[in-house]
């Protein structure tokens, strides 16, 4: 990071999926069966995966997906390491009924989340019930045994609305609140209620929804505390923002709550905003999946991710905001081309000074958002 020395960084990513094909490819695969219309076994991700780009020499070790993010993580060294993880830990279960696609990784796979130190996965998405309140109680309970925070989900409405506390040593706390809204995919009956296992799903995008979420993280948060709220919101496609996204997110930054906005869903990478000295990130992209060889939507690139790091000073104010381009090649993350590191940054600084921000090269691998002068 180039921001001082004293300051608190966080790493951030958007979706990570570890089921399915990834999860058949690790030390402990679980049942392969899915019960898609394009698919019947998860084996046949695998095949897509191998057939566009090679063989993968299966069983990997637990660090093998992370591939080149292991060596940004460890240049970065980020304090607090956040992540939306897309799936469900169990080898229980029914698969949700009517939902077209289930994912999920056997609970012995879960030393591939410790394998990049993660310390904190957001939950309040449209694939962690996949496998019903059975799998979400043994989701919860994997991580816990793990020691990896959660936030977003829990077995009651209470537990879904506490957020994630990580304490930085020297430094303060990260408080990492996550909340799903329905234009992702998540289907309302998944809200956690008082007495029903779920994740903390927002009715709507409107004012006093975000002033109620506002005044919630306002009674956790300390001086010197920075507020993640991580958000799964949106379709997979494109690079709209719709204007209630862009509202709801400057009215947690304006009522002094959110510190950084992480929005997720999208499989790609959309614009930035720095507003009022704080990032909104809308959508992350995909950072881990088994999409290879699909070939859907090939222009918006979905196979190359961004690693996200914030170095975060005094009050929550933005100092830097790095971004590290990668590609997926056989469910495994490498250095993304040149090239292809042009595209990202032509494509994230055009949608992102559509808000006021730019990005630019930085380096001969990486990105950086310019933070506006005054803020």
């Amino acid at each position: 990071m180039t921001a001082a020395s004293d300051a608190l960084t966080v790493f951030l990513c958007g979706d990570v999926m570890t089921g399915r094909g990834i999860d058949q490819v690790l030390p402990h695969p679980g049942d392969p069966r899915i019960y898609e219309s394009y698919m019947a076994s998860a084996l046949g991700y695998v095949q897509l995966a191998e057939d566009a780009h090679g063989p993968i020499a299966k069983p990997v070790d637990f660090s093998y997906i992370w591939g080149d993010a292991l060596a940004e993580l460890s240049r970065a060294r980020p304090d607090a390491r956040i992540v939306n993880l897309e799936t469900a830990v169990t080898a229980t279960g029914e698969p949700w009924p009517g939902k077209g696609i289930q994912y999920r990784m056997h609970p012995a796979n879960i030393p591939c989340l410790n394998a990049a130190g993660i310390d904190c996965c957001t939950l309040a998405n449209n694939h962690v019930l996949d496998w019903g309140p059975a799998g979400l109680r043994e989701t919860l309970a994997v991580l816990d045994q793990a020691g990896i925070e959660t936030a977003g989900a829990g077995t009651n409405s209470a537990r879904a609305q506490n957020p994630a506390i990580l304490e930085i040593p020297d430094k303060g706390r990260v408080l990492v609140f996550a909340v799903g809204d329905e234009s992702s995919g998540i289907p309302g009956s998944w809200a956690a209620r008082d007495d029903r296992p779920g994740i903390e799903l927002l009715p709507d995008l409107y004012v006093g929804t975000a002033h109620r979420l506002a005044q919630r993280i306002q009674a956790h948060k300390r001086t010197g505390d920075v507020a993640v709220v991580s958000i799964h919101w949106g379709g997979n496609w494109g690079y709209e923002i719709p204007e209630d996204q862009r509202a709801f997110a400057h009215r947690l930054i304006d009522e002094d709550a959110a510190d950084i906005v992480h929005g997720h869903s999208s499989h790609h990478p959309k614009g930035i905003e720095i507003h009022r000295g704080k990032p909104i990130l809308y959508g992350c992209g995909d950072f881990l999946n088994d999409y290879e060889g699909i070939g859907d939507r090939a222009a918006f690139r979905g196979d190359l991710v961004l690693m996200y790091f914030l170095a975060v000073g005094a009050g929550g104010r933005l100092l830097s905001l790095e971004l590290m381009p990668l590609q997926i090649r056989n469910f495994r993350l490498r250095y993304a081309p040149p090239a292809d590191v042009d595209w990202l940054q032509e494509t994230l600084d055009r949608e992102s000074r559509r808000m006021g921000a730019a990005v630019e090269r930085a380096g001969e691998r990486g990105l950086r958002i310019m933070v506006p002068a005054g803020e």
